[in-house]
């Protein structure tokens, strides 16, 4: 399927034009790019003016701590988005224009800005997110007579685009597969034509709300500081999320095996760009369904296989729209049943967890590597959720939110939807008696250890044969690389085939409700 990358059809003008703005305020979020923009195209097409805002929003940011990535990560994409539209603008002949940046809460500043600079609309795209449903809600009322107009752009199908022959949602993953991939029709994939329309964004007036100015702050006045985003090479903006996409196109033909191993250069590394919308899902979708549509060798299979990783993107999120009780609590309500470790001893456990000590070295290297970077390998996220859930008996919940805390690509629908599978709460969950053995994990997809020796330096000089369980290395080895256990690395804190008995024991009460 090829499908031109900037055009504008007859009913995405209709659809625009019916909104009747003259002046109109595009309002950004999750969505930080110029091109291939569906709120900001809508704008551009409907009004005579427009002008573009990004609000760092005090209600998510004031529970952050000073030294966030993902808040370096938006500030450094923002910045980039500002003068994208300002090259954008001048194209067109247009001066002055740049974009707005304020900090404030969206329920006051939104409509404050809208008053000021008279819109009759404010354009922004879909988030599902409940709490984003719940602000949206808010400052549509508070803007009173102007209208909030909001648009699909993170996902291919949203909500309830694709449902069963009954209208009623899928709960099971492959059927929706089948079922998205019927739907998918060419205009599904098309870019929102932004450049040629582009000659109304406005340049900025006289005085702004307090809240409010023209370009993008120091981040240290934000309240945040530099992380080590920069010293990781993490690269930021849609010109960022360009260039991976570009380097992974050279590789996608080996990513059905490549993604497995930690320590390869398998995965995408674009999820941190379609969290914050660096680039754009429609664009992603396509080229993968291009290449899987392409003549030639087998490795078609890569993009067929990526193209599947994004539809379970879509998959999670149209859950969690139709199901929002799944934050905070099991799909299948019959596994709240289950009863987790509690005490001082679960949350000792629990700490040694998050710390990386729990002397199985593939969960401990994953874990310092979320720590250190802000990602994990996605196999490596099953393995750590399910050492937590199954061989620790701690809720998934308490990982949820861990990780929520440590992702630089934390979404809410992705991040609930992978714990609620390792835990088997979840949609088209692993079963609970399948219960990922660390160390087999390790041996099958780090077998000479170079993922753990790069996290663990100091179970580095271990042969590979050792590395991965050194509870069982001969006294020989684990002198010979100077590793005490106890001293230098921990002991386990559980056996897992111990663990293991413990774990079918606990979901027992799951199998007795049946």
């Amino acid at each position: 399927m090829t499908t031109p990358a900037d055009v504008t059809t007859p009913a995405d003008a209709a659809t625009s034009a019916g909104s009747g703005a003259g002046r109109a305020l595009v309002w950004l979020r999750r969505d930080l790019r110029v091109d291939d923009n569906a709120a900001l195209h809508r704008a551009l097409v409907a009004a005579r003016e427009v002008w573009c805002v990004f609000l760092f929003d005090r209600d998510i940011l004031d529970d952050l701590p000073a030294a966030d990535r993902r808040v370096e990560f938006i500030h450094e994409s923002v910045a980039e988005l500002d003068r994208d539209l300002a090259a954008l603008a001048a194209e067109h002949g247009r001066a002055g224009v740049r974009l707005i940046v304020g900090h404030g809460r969206p329920v006051a500043a939104i409509p404050e800005l809208a008053a000021a600079l008279g819109v009759e609309a404010v354009f922004a795209n879909h988030d599902d997110d409940p709490a984003a449903l719940a602000r949206d809600a808010a400052v549509a009322a508070a803007l009173g007579g102007t209208r909030l107009l909001t648009s699909k752009d993170h996902v291919v199908f949203e909500r309830s685009e694709v449902l069963t022959a009954t209208r009623t949602p899928y709960s099971v993953f492959t059927p929706y597969k089948n079922a998205w991939l019927k739907k998918l029709a060419p205009a599904d994939l098309r870019a929102h034509a932004v450049r040629p329309h582009a000659g109304v964004l406005a340049p900025l007036p006289d005085r702004l709300p307090a809240a409010f100015a023209a370009g993008v702050p120091p981040l240290e006045s934000l309240g945040f500081e530099r992380t080590n985003l920069g010293e990781l090479g993490i690269a930021t903006g849609s010109s960022g999320g360009q260039h991976l996409l570009a380097d992974f196109l050279d590789r996608i033909d080996d990513y059905e095996d490549a993604r497995n191993f930690p320590a390869v250069k398998g995965p995408s590394y674009l999820s941190v760009h379609l969290r914050f919308g660096t680039v754009s899902i429609r664009e992603l979708a396509r080229v993968s369904w291009e290449r899987t549509l392409a003549p030639g060798p087998a490795g078609a299979r890569g993009a067929q296989v990526w193209l599947s990783e994004l539809i379970w993107r879509d998959f999670y999120h149209q859950v969690l729209h139709h199901h929002p009780r799944v934050v905070g609590a099991s799909f299948k309500p019959e596994y709240d049943a289950v009863a987790w470790e509690s005490g001082p001893v679960a949350r000792e456990l629990f700490a040694a967890w998050c710390e990386g000590r729990t002397g199985y070295p593939l969960v401990d290297a994953a874990m310092a590597q979320i720590n250190q970077t802000g990602y994990m390998h996605n196999r490596l996220r099953m393995v750590v959720a399910s050492f937590l859930t199954k061989d620790l008996g701690i809720d998934w919940r308490w990982g949820e939110a861990y990780f929520a805390r440590q992702l630089n690509d934390f979404d809410l629908a992705a991040n609930n939807g992978g714990w609620q599978w390792a835990a088997s709460t979840g949609c088209d969950a692993q079963p609970y008696f399948r219960i990922f053995n660390p160390v087999s994990q390790s041996e099958k997809f780090d077998p000479g250890g170079r993922f753990i020796r790069r996290y663990l330096p100091q179970l580095a000089a271990l042969p590979d044969r050792a590395i991965h369980a050194p509870w069982d290395a001969a006294p020989l080895d684990l002198a010979l690389a100077d590793v005490e256990l106890g001293r230098d690395y921990p002991l386990p804190v559980v056996r897992h085939d111990e663990a293991r008995a413990r774990t079918l024991a606990r979901y027992s009460v799951v199998k007795a409700a049946r």
